[in-house]
């Protein structure tokens, strides 16, 4: 019986172990932040973290984390980065239909807490999500803003 280290708290689940990780997330456990896109890890809209590093968990299975720590954007909510990052997409106005919104603040989170001032590379690397409605200069300001806040 799989186990699942989530936001903190280690669940014991009654899933199959090739059961994708995004549908353990929202239909099993109710956590409805991480969203369906394409299904096959191209989107990113279903970004989550994995031991702190950015992970597609629609193509991620239930038996592939193992004992590793997954969060979810429920799971960062009190997370002053996370909050700052929220607070600059806001004032950026970067959601506009905000689909893939949550999977690319996932992303810049799992970057911005490995690396406070990325490279351009690092972040065109990490923020490789996709979004159909073309947010990204609005991505770049918002994180702009972010790491302008970084003493240096």
């Amino acid at each position: 019986m799989p186990s699942l280290n989530l936001n903190g708290q280690v669940q014991t689940l009654d899933l199959e172990p090739e059961m994708p990780l995004l549908w353990v997330l929202r239909d099993e456990l109710g956590l409805s932040a991480t969203k369906f896109g394409c299904g096959v890890g191209a989107c990113g809209a279903c970004t989550v973290q994995i031991d702190g590093q950015a992970a597609r968990s629609c193509v991620t299975p239930l038996a592939a984390v193992g004992e590793r720590a997954v969060r979810t954007l429920e799971g960062l909510l009190d997370d002053p980065l996370m909050q700052g990052l929220q607070a600059a997409w806001l004032t950026e106005q970067v959601p506009q239909c905000g689909y893939c919104q949550v999977g690319l603040l996932m992303a810049a989170h799992a970057l911005l807490s490995k690396s406070a001032r990325p490279s351009e590379r690092e972040m065109e690397a990490a923020l490789s999500n996709l979004c159909r409605c073309g947010t990204y200069p609005r991505v770049r300001r918002a994180m702009a803003q972010v790491i302008a806040r970084v003493p240096a």
